[in-house]
């Protein structure tokens, strides 16, 4: 299990996930912390609206010492950023060999869908059998969690 740090909504998300399936779980830290102004959507000029704006961006990760290779399935969480994951999601999934996995991207948002961020992030990889994915919310219960789980396969 793998999450973009700074979102607590998505890291809460990704803990309960990880308590359903028994996973270990795994936050990307990026090695330039996001600060309240960064993070700033309203501000044309914060650090996540410019990366946003450049789909070339690939924040560094500040952590990424994973082993995937025990892994057979992988899921992939993160906020959405201006209808897509962040780009240090980008960064992850580029520096990964996702050979014989399955990768199931989930998404948190106040509203937006998942839309296309798990088939950019799948495009990105360029390996992997990566599902639809979905958007979750903070509330959903361990048994929508297995239910959601269940309608991947």
């Amino acid at each position: 299990m793998y999450t973009s740090q700074p979102h607590s909504t998505t890291k809460g998300v990704a803990e309960r996930i990880a308590s359903v399936t028994n996973a270990d779980i795994f936050e990307l830290i990026p090695a330039e912390p996001y600060t309240d102004a960064d993070l700033d959507w309203n501000d044309s000029g914060s650090r996540t609206t410019i990366e946003m704006n450049d789909p070339d961006v690939r924040p560094e990760i500040a952590n990424d010492t994973v082993d995937l290779s025990s892994c057979a399935t992988v899921y992939i969480g993160y906020p959405i950023w201006w209808g897509d994951a962040p780009r240090i999601m980008s960064t992850f999934v580029e520096a990964h060999d996702f050979s014989g996995k399955t990768v199931i991207p989930f998404c948190t948002s106040g509203g937006s869908s998942i839309g296309r961020s798990g088939s950019n992030l799948a495009s990105q990889a360029g390996s992997g059998n990566w599902l639809e994915g979905g958007r979750l919310d903070v509330s959903i219960s361990d048994s929508e969690i297995q239910d959601w789980i269940n309608n991947m396969n």
